[in-house]
């Protein structure tokens, strides 16, 4: 059985083209991607030592090694230090979920504070469910819209993969689909994380499956949404994690002029005409 440690190795491995790292095309071959054997040759191990962990069987491998690996994966920080993590989960060194109980629904009233302040600014708190627990009024003014806000217990990772119109209103869906997929991966509750998951796979299909296993540690790069009102807002994101409740604010600022001034159009309000016969 294969550990997320390996998933991760053979995902990251698949999605290099050899000639990236100057490597010579060898025909055709049965997998996309680096061969495992140019894989070991870069870190400096064996390619059936390399296998074991890629399959799971060796579930210890040293700092340096895995510090090898990320240096021949040519791994960003963000990564390698998610690689670090997956390999202390599979030596058993850490629990693969920091805490055991429920995600908190309730939000500070300081972190409310703090969303007051924000206004009239676009703002949410979730947490890595997916559940929208407390947002400003820019943020129901963008999201309002879509249909996410509709249910009494919103969640963004259930309305990416099981509503159709997310897929049009996210304009780079995969790459918000990648990180909806790593947020609930690093669920701090085993149990909720996969209640959800259970519920989301049957519905979502093998796409959504694939996109928690592989874990891709997500960009989080600027954000484009379709508005229903014919506007293409492009936001960038700042996000404080609120550690202590597994929960995190995000902050949504135009990326450019022209998304400003979308902005400011929505929250104007709407003319309404009426015939006078």
């Amino acid at each position: 059985m294969g550990t997320p440690l390996g998933d991760f190795i053979r995902a990251k491995r698949d999605s290099i083209q050899p000639e990236t790292f100057g490597l010579p095309e060898r025909g055709r071959r049965r997998s996309p991607g680096l061969r495992r054997s140019d894989l070991a040759a870069r870190a400096g191990v064996s390619v059936e030592y390399l296998t074991r962990i890629e399959q799971g069987r060796d579930r210890n491998p040293s700092a340096a090694v895995v510090n090898a690996l990320a240096d021949a994966l040519s791994l960003d920080p963000s990564e390698r230090n998610h690689l670090r993590y997956l390999a202390k989960i599979a030596g058993g060194a850490c629990s693969a979920r920091t805490w055991p109980a429920p995600p908190r629904r309730d939000v500070r009233p300081s972190v409310l504070e703090t969303l007051r302040l924000l206004e009239p600014g676009i703002a949410v708190v979730t947490n890595r469910l997916g559940d929208v627990l407390a947002y400003t009024s820019g943020y129901e003014l963008v999201m309002g819209e879509i249909g996410l806000l509709d249910t009494d217990t919103p969640n963004l990772t259930r309305y990416v993969f099981t509503d159709p119109a997310a897929r049009t209103f996210f304009a780079d869906w995969d790459d918000v689909a990648d990180e909806q997929a790593f947020d609930l991966w690093l669920a701090p509750s085993v149990e909720n994380s996969e209640w959800l998951t259970a519920e989301l796979a049957p519905i979502a299909g093998p796409d959504f499956t694939r996109r928690m296993n592989r874990h891709l540690v997500p960009r989080r790069e600027m954000l484009r949404l379709n508005h229903p009102s014919g506007h293409e807002l492009r936001l960038l994101r700042e996000t404080l994690e609120l550690s202590s409740d597994a929960q995190q604010l995000v902050v949504f600022l135009p990326a450019d002029e022209t998304t400003a001034q979308s902005i400011d159009q929505l929250r104007r309000p709407s003319v309404r005409l009426r015939a006078i016969s």
